[in-house]
């Protein structure tokens, strides 16, 4: 299996299977609009739990997945309602659709770093 079907075999994993062993121990993830960071798995599980189950109700639908050696990009929409203050926008309780984009490094078949691009301008529309 070449590298890039390594890479890809830890994405499917982690998107679909949402297995923790897809997310190295020391990882660290970083939502680029404002710098912050989720370093560490526990901290990345705790990070993912409240930004799909607290602040938002919320599911990524994947459109698209590009995959090379020790690197992948996820495009997709985050649908769900919001349900507390997130990036200074307040809770409507309506339901919300916002372009997410993630680019992951992946070494010693583990995620270590996601950079995340969530479009906070659509959440505000």
């Amino acid at each position: 299996m070449g590298s890039a079907a390594k890479t890809r075999e830890v994405m499917e994993r982690y998107l679909h299977g949402h297995d923790a062993s897809a997310v190295a121990e020391d990882a660290v993830f970083v939502v680029m609009a404002n710098g912050q960071e989720a370093r560490g798995r526990d901290a990345i599980e705790k990070f993912l739990d409240y930004f799909y189950g607290q602040a938002f109700t919320a599911q990524f639908h994947q459109k698209d997945l590009v995959v090379d050696e020790g690197k992948a990009m996820v495009e997709g929409d985050f649908h769900g309602v919001q349900n507390l203050e997130f990036a200074g926008v307040p809770p409507s309780g309506k339901e919300v659709h916002v372009p997410l984009a993630v680019k992951y490094d992946i070494r010693d078949g583990a995620i270590t770093r996601a950079n995340i691009y969530f479009e906070t301008d659509a959440l505000r529309a």
